[in-house]
């Protein structure tokens, strides 16, 4: 299968190819973890050629149902059939064998190892069997990454690259398979708009070349640029499926949910008051960002709003202490700091979401109550340094039930809750740290609608308590749902600040990619 000559994704709806002969079946598949039913009796119709979404909240079963396709679960019941044939995978690799491969939305690959050999690993070309042919190995890497229009080096370290090209990486991964069944799990929550509409165009020709995509997003307004037929689940159970085109975000939002979703944000509690809280000043880092300076003012929310690569992380991450920067000043209440790490940071009440949860922001395999507190250990030791557990589980259960944190119990690995609710025991954990300014970065990526209306809540409440709240985000509309006054970032500057309410998409767009002096 080639990706040579490519066409639009329009090209390829022109040409009639459309939904054809069933490629897999699923009936009644169920699946429980515990006391926990993940899948309740679904039934799903996959057919060759076709764009395929999967919706639903998180919780509300998609992954399971990926991973019980993908070889990587069993189902306790219910049977799936591929081309007419009974199957029942016991590995990812036979699912692979059998033509079936997955994009995880938590990246899937090792960062010390090259991109060249994250793509192929365990696949390695070979020569005379058994040394890796490394010419051959870049080459073919070459291939997959051209196909998404990607000039990287394949002998890099893919943990040097950054989250949109990681991502990427693991596309082409998947795609170096020649799947005839390709699972996306979030493709498009790291990618500029640019790279989401290369990755259209690549899943338009790969529907076109009959190949099933089975397409997972939470972004459900684009989903309109390329999918066929919709399925929604709902509490483990298969709500309906229907042509894309016969229905509406508005009606798969309700399926979704249970319940008509009239607002997209709630409405705002918080007024902010004139004090500021945080100032930076002419912070710079050769490279990345220079003389950036703003205020952060108690109980407001500040946007930072930005094209991917203008800054706006690298300078959050440099006021939280985990990145040095060469000139500026940092002042909370007034008094400048001496940060040179996170932890002088976090002893100053400054704390940090990082956009990669899993990676930065929690300890995955630890539980609910371990991770809520890890930032903040010293409040539950006793006189001796030991760790009080019974404090720390009564600290657990407070968050968990203010929080909304769905989970059988505080003693619960956080690697099995969903998306929404490991961002909420992120949030958890600076909470019981009692912070004062909070950047929150990408804090809604890759988590449903539900989910992100009750972050948003969240937001609001914690800058009804007094907190600075910093809410970096590459959608515009979140910005301006949520914020009081946006930073527009411009190739490593403050290109301006703008007041929420008297700015739109259009004036942010135009100082985040205009040319000229910045202000």
């Amino acid at each position: 299968m080639t990706l040579q000559n490519a066409r639009t994704w329009d090209d390829a709806v022109s040409s009639g190819a459309s939904a054809g002969e069933v490629l897999l079946t699923l009936s009644g598949v169920s699946k429980s973890f515990l006391t926990v039913r993940a899948l309740d009796g679904v039934d799903l119709e996959l057919r060759r050629g076709e764009v395929h979404a999967v919706c639903g909240e998180n919780g509300a079963g998609k992954s399971t149902l990926m991973r019980i396709i993908s070889g990587q679960l069993a189902p306790d019941r219910g049977e799936m059939r591929l081309k007419g044939e009974a199957v029942r995978f016991g590995s990812t690799r036979d699912a692979e064998a059998a033509g079936i491969a997955m994009i995880h939305q938590e990246l899937n690959l090792i960062p010390h190892l090259s991109v060249a050999e994250n793509i192929y690993l365990a696949r390695e070309p070979r020569r005379a069997g058994i040394f890796i042919a490394r010419d051959r190995l870049h080459a073919d890497s070459r291939r997959c990454l051209a196909r998404l229009g990607l000039d990287i080096d394949p002998a890099v370290p893919v943990g040097s690259l950054p989250v949109a090209q990681r991502q990427m990486v693991e596309i082409a991964k998947a795609l170096s398979l020649d799947a005839e069944l390709l699972i996306m799990d979030e493709p498009t929550s790291s990618l500029s708009e640019a790279e989401t509409a290369h990755l259209f165009r690549v899943i338009g020709e790969l529907r076109q070349a009959g190949v099933t995509v089975v397409y997972i997003s939470h972004r459900l307004d684009e989903m309109a640029r390329i999918v066929d037929r919709v399925t929604v689940l709902r509490d483990g159970r298969h709500v309906g499926t229907d042509r894309f085109a016969e229905t509406s975000v508005d009606d798969i939002v309700v399926r979704m949910v249970g319940r008509p979703l009239d607002d997209k944000f709630p409405p705002r509690t918080s007024t902010p008051s004139t004090e500021v809280l945080l100032s930076v000043e002419h912070l710079g880092r050769e490279g990345v960002f220079e003389d950036v300076g703003f205020e952060v003012r108690r109980g407001e929310i500040l946007g930072f709003a930005g094209l991917i690569g203008a800054g706006r992380t690298e300078v959050a991450r440099a006021v939280f202490g985990a990145e040095t920067p060469d000139t500026g000043v940092v002042r909370l209440r007034g008094e400048a700091l001496a940060i040179r790490s996170p932890r002088d940071a976090i002893r100053h009440g400054i704390a940090y979401l990082s956009e990669d949860r899993k990676a930065e922001g929690l300890a995955v395999d630890m539980n609910v109550a371990h991770n809520i507190s890890l930032a903040n250990l010293a409040a539950l030791a006793n006189r001796f340094g030991f760790i009080r557990f019974a404090a720390e589980d009564a600290a657990a259960a407070r968050y968990v039930d203010s929080l909304s944190i769905r989970t059988p119990h505080a003693r619960q690995r956080v690697r099995l809750l969903s998306g929404g609710n490991q961002q909420k025991v992120v949030i958890a954990k600076w909470l019981f740290r009692d912070s004062r300014v909070l950047f929150f970065d990408e804090p809604t990526r890759g988590i449903d609608v539900g989910a992100k209306y009750a972050i948003y809540g969240l937001l609001d409440e914690l800058a009804a308590r007094g907190i600075g709240v910093v809410l970096i985000s590459s959608e515009l509309p979140e910005i301006l749902g949520m914020t009081d006054r946006v930073v527009v970032f411009r190739a490593g500057r403050v290109a301006t600040v703008l007041e929420t309410r008297r700015t739109s998409q259009e004036e942010i767009m135009h100082h985040a990619s205009a040319r000229g002096a910045t202000h």
